[in-house]
């Protein structure tokens, strides 16, 4: 930044001197020069000076960047249009929160599922791309406690607007609770609403794509349910995570976030009932 507003001033400055200096005070010819060869050799040998101490600079900060990599701490995946978040040395596995600890060197393996995505979070650091069948890597750092909005930043189909998520950096004592948590199988709840949900769940089409880890297993077509009540949003960041919020987005995904590939299964009201308080206990 010294550099560039040197390199500002230099010019802004000259073209000052210049338009005063060689204003037009008569209608006679300017006085003609064959060349500078001073000049010639200072214009050429500056810019290559600052060229090249921007080049070694440029290169410092990319290797400080770009660290040697090792086993990822997370693996996010960009689906149409939901990100899948996985903690690979505990198993733990969310959907649309990214949950880092602060102070501490974390290594993001960013992946596609489908078509091209963009992880981006514009307040720690560059976006990085999403490639389907490559493996794109970034190191984040998050130096305080906070919340902070993410986003797809290249555009993946009809819900691209709605492909959000969030960061969530807590303490190192609150991430590694909280991370411990999010590796259990899911909680089994005793309440009869809740039990009639679970055997509903696995009777209709829902355990085909998402999977409840100590329930079923399945292929993250969808977000992991394990522990969905413990999220803060639904739906990519569309809706609060309530239980009234709940219900409705099972009710009419497609009218709460349209072309989303949830399908309207057209439930009762029993089973919205069942559904919405056995979801509504994995925390």
């Amino acid at each position: 930044m010294w550099i560039c507003g040197f390199i500002l001033a230099v010019v802004t400055l000259a073209l000052a001197y210049i338009l005063i200096r060689f204003r037009r005070r008569d209608d006679g010819e300017p006085a003609q020069g064959t060349g500078n060869k001073t000049l010639e050799v200072v214009w050429t040998a500056v810019p290559i000076a600052l060229v090249t101490t921007l080049f070694v600079l440029s290169v410092i900060t990319a290797r400080a960047v770009d660290r040697p990599l090792r086993a990822p701490d997370i693996v996010v995946v960009g689906h149409q249009w939901w990100w899948e978040v996985r903690y690979p040395a505990s198993g733990a596995v969310t959907a649309n929160e990214v949950h880092l600890p602060a102070g501490r060197d974390t290594l993001l393996q960013i992946d596609a599922a489908d078509v091209v995505h963009d992880f981006w979070v514009p307040e720690l650091g560059r976006k990085i791309d999403a490639v389907p069948g490559r493996h794109n890597y970034i190191w984040i750092t998050a130096g305080r406690q906070a919340t902070y909005r993410g986003a797809c930043a290249e555009f993946c189909g009809p819900e691209h607007a709605w492909m959000r998520f969030r960061a969530v950096i807590d303490s190192p004592e609150v991430f590694d609770a909280w991370l411990a948590a999010e590796a259990a199988p899911a909680p089994q709840s005793a309440a009869a609403d809740a039990v009639a949900g679970r055997t509903r769940f696995s009777q209709l089409t829902c355990a085909n794509c998402h999977a409840v880890r100590g329930v079923n297993q399945q292929e993250p077509y969808a977000p992991d349910l394990t522990h969905v009540a413990s999220r803060r949003m639904l739906a990519g960041e569309r809706l609060e995570n309530t239980s009234a919020n709940l219900r409705e987005w099972l009710h009419e995904p497609n009218l709460i976030k349209p072309n989303c590939l949830m399908p309207n299964l057209n439930l009762s009201d029993q089973d919205l009932s069942a559904l919405t308080a056995y979801l509504e206990s994995l925390r």
